[in-house]
């Protein structure tokens, strides 16, 4: 009884060793005051943001040329706390996260984190919804006619979400879709 309680207690102090350890190198770059903020393959009119945790814009920038981004940001005077440069894409959000504190910062990992945007098109009287939702992350679709809500309908399950709705031909006018999902929203206006 005695060997299987230090036998424990060995293994739990050698994770709790592992688990301080591997917190140590989720930062793989130093603290620094300047930061250069890089994206691969932009193109001319995409856009980055820098957001705090509360999901307020501090930084919002029209990309200007395409290619490889590149550029040095002097971050030491955010407030302390988490924020996300954001680079929004055509199909997709690509977002590098890092910290602030007392005016340095520091990278909270070394991956891009990507949220698929929904596709939204239409074809006279149908409306095509689609989404990559690898996080089996749900989609909630509001259709409004003459902003009167005609549809509400939640997608959840897959890995690509889809759905086809038909228009009534009987209702020309203005149309507004309403699509949230991964904590955002995204709006198309369209007539038929």
């Amino acid at each position: 009884m005695k060997i299987k309680k230090i036998i424990l207690v060995a293994l739990m102090f050698g994770t709790l060793i592992t688990n301080a350890n591997d917190k140590d190198n989720t930062n793989s770059k130093e603290a620094k005051r300047t930061v250069k903020v890089e994206f691969n393959n932009v193109k001319k009119g995409q856009t980055l943001t820098i957001k705090n945790a509360n999901g307020l814009t501090v930084y919002n920038n029209d990309i200007q040329n395409s290619g490889d981004y590149s550029r040095t940001f002097d971050f030491s005077a955010l407030e302390n706390g988490i924020y996300s440069a954001e680079l929004n894409k055509d199909f997709e959000i690509i977002i590098k996260q890092f910290y602030v504190e007392n005016g340095l910062v520091t990278f909270l990992n070394n991956k891009n984190e990507k949220i698929f945007k929904p596709v939204i098109r239409t074809e006279n009287n149908l409306l095509y919804v689609s989404k990559i939702a690898f996080n089996k992350e749900p989609l909630k679709v509001v259709i409004y006619f003459n902003n009167e809500v005609v549809l509400s309908n939640t997608i959840q399950g897959e890995n690509i979400l889809k759905r086809i709705y038909k228009l009534s031909e009987k209702k020309s006018g203005n149309y507004k879709v309403v699509i949230n999902s991964d904590d955002r929203t995204y709006v198309k206006e369209f007539t038929i």
